[in-house]
């Protein structure tokens, strides 16, 4: 059976983002309709607002990297526990706890047709935990849904004239991205550094895609042009 990884950046549930509860049912019925028919979706979910939140309470307190870090990673179980619900209530085949490593997580994917989790160890973003579990796992593919539509050279933001790409290879995206290091706790890039490191030792091809829409997963998933970036080693 086919399988795919989809890293949710938690940026995706932000309160300010409109239409929130329908983009819930949108993804919800793109999983539904493609898990189970000889493909196993495995989603890994950011912690997004919830995170940041908890982060900025206590720096003036503590400075540590990895408290900080466990922070964040509860506000991802947190966050992939309200998408585990919507999917529940949908009749999506999907597992009742949300594992803590890889190894629990591959355990648990093998008994169901969608797999959700959160992040893991500190040091690292859930995009590096999706593409791991998408090694690991040996899927077909990794989908980066984020709050962009593509892989800029610079930050679309900042400057709005910035080079974006449709084909890209793994050296470049590293190239933008920089060396294979954490260094912030709740920080987010277009892709974790330290995950596009392993994309490349392990020729795992990315696909970057707006996931505020969320017929833009569903077509990447069926293999269709989903108008985003395409990373290959």
């Amino acid at each position: 059976m086919m399988s795919a990884v989809i890293a949710l950046g938690g940026s995706l549930l932000r309160p300010e983002i409109e239409e929130r509860h329908k983009w819930l049912e949108d993804i919800s019925r793109v999983i539904e309709s493609r898990s189970g028919r000889n493909l196993k979706i495995g989603i890994v979910v950011g912690g997004g607002s919830p995170a940041r939140e908890g982060i900025n309470l206590i720096k003036p307190i503590i400075e540590d990297l990895e408290s900080l870090d466990r922070v964040g990673i509860a506000a991802t179980r947190f966050n992939a526990t309200i998408i585990r619900e919507v999917f529940l209530k949908r009749g999506i085949d999907i597992n009742s706890t949300i594992p803590k490593n890889i190894d629990e997580a591959i355990e648990i994917f093998n008994r169901h047709s969608v797999l959700i989790m959160g992040g893991t160890n500190p040091g690292h973003t859930t995009d590096a935990v999706a593409i791991r579990l998408a090694i690991s796992y040996g899927a077909s593919k990794c989908i980066i849904a984020t709050n962009v539509n593509k892989v800029f050279e610079e930050d679309p933001k900042i400057n709005p004239e910035a080079k974006s790409y449709n084909f890209m290879t793994l050296k470049e995206l590293k190239r933008i991205v920089g060396p294979a290091e954490h260094s912030k706790a709740g920080y987010s890039q277009v892709v974790d550094p330290i995950g596009v490191d392993d994309a490349l030792s392990n020729g795992l091809t990315l696909n970057v895609l707006d996931g505020r829409d969320a017929s833009l997963i569903g077509k990447c998933l069926d293999g269709e042009d989903f108008r985003g970036t395409v990373i290959q080693g």
